[in-house]
């Protein structure tokens, strides 16, 4: 009997308080993207002109617990609205967690700036080419910094992010090319640039070694303001709300809409996870609508609660029709 105490009262201890190798996964805290967090609006827009909103546009967000001890864990599955994961799925072998959250700043980061060039190339405004990165030792080192606009490459003027494939395909190592460019407010100048061998072997052409990106070309500034959020999700819902404030009319018409997507520069909305989870937080939120990426359909489809109507998208455009189309009474793709 003494020694099955001892092991009841072992077994206890360890289930309230070991760690166990396991996240749990669940809804998150939504954000209006035309509203206000923190006491500062999610999306701030200095040096334009900009249009009142009524309504919401919701971002959503997966919640992550990764200090969980046994019974903890037993529990939280047991409410049937957490799931289970083992914990290096969402944290790589020997990553710390700052490392985890460093990444998840950056995708966060990358996916404001996406959804700013795609509401802006949506309305018009011009775009610029930047230099993102420039791989050490490659013919491009120590000639261009990473930031550097591009003009123009191999004769061909840079416009997009494209051109500079363009303006390298065919071309062969070992021969040089011009490539022009600007450095910060500094006066353009031109450089040649001998091309290297390409280090992906599935490609014959010439090797620059920068990766070019699209980012706006305009007089005013698009701020967003969001602390304590992570991974590129956000993107589809933060370039509606640009386009919203930046034009007149009313996209969400008074409604409460919620939604996700990862976004590119050109406004391609691709696939996300967690989305059975930002189904159920964005209809507890208050929404009757859930822009769903057309690959999450099927999954969101199967969460879904009642209620919450599911619209299919597939890029920036195919959105707005569809909020059009809602406020209209027509009828929208659904999952």
């Amino acid at each position: 009997m003494l020694l099955s105490g001892v092991l009841v009262v072992a077994f206890g201890l360890a289930g309230a308080f070991v760690k166990v190798p396991y996240v749990a996964i669940g809804p998150g805290p939504t954000y209006d993207t035309l509203g206000q967090a923190g006491g500062a609006p999610v999306i701030e827009i200095n040096g334009q002109r900009t249009y009142p909103t009524t309504g919401e546009l919701r971002m959503t967000t997966v919640s992550l617990n990764d200090e969980i001890t046994l019974f903890g864990a037993l529990g939280l599955w047991a409410s049937g609205r957490y799931a289970l994961a083992p914990r290096e799925e969402y944290f790589k072998p020997g990553e710390s967690d700052a490392q985890v959250q460093q990444e998840n700043v950056k995708e966060f980061q990358d996916s404001q700036s996406n959804a700013e060039v795609a509401a802006l190339r949506h309305l018009g405004y011009p775009i610029k080419v930047l230099a993102q990165e420039i791989v050490s030792g490659s013919p491009a080192d120590h000639v261009l910094a990473a930031g550097d606009r591009l003009l123009s490459v191999n004769g061909k003027q840079i416009t997009q992010e494209d051109d500079v494939r363009t303006a390298v395909a065919g071309t062969k190592p070992g021969q040089t090319i011009p490539i022009t460019f600007q450095h910060g407010t500094d006066a353009p100048r031109t450089a040649s640039l001998t091309l290297a061998a390409n280090p992906d072997k599935s490609q014959s052409q010439g090797f620059m070694g920068l990766q070019p990106i699209d980012r706006s070309d305009v007089p005013f500034d698009v701020k967003v303001s969001l602390q304590d959020v992570g991974g590129p999700s956000a993107g589809l819902m933060f370039a509606l709300a640009i386009v919203d404030r930046l034009t007149p009319g009313d996209m969400a018409n008074g409604t409460h809409v919620a939604g996700t997507g990862e976004i590119d520069e050109k406004g391609n909305v691709g696939a996300i996870g967690g989305i059975s989870f930002k189904v159920v937080g964005a209809r507890e939120a208050g929404a009757s609508v859930f822009l769903t990426p057309a690959q999450n359909c099927s999954e969101a489809a199967a969460a879904a609660p009642s209620g919450l109507k599911l619209v299919k998208v597939t890029n920036l455009d195919s959105a707005l029709t569809a909020l059009d189309d809602l406020r209209t009474g027509k009828p929208t793709p659904s999952c």
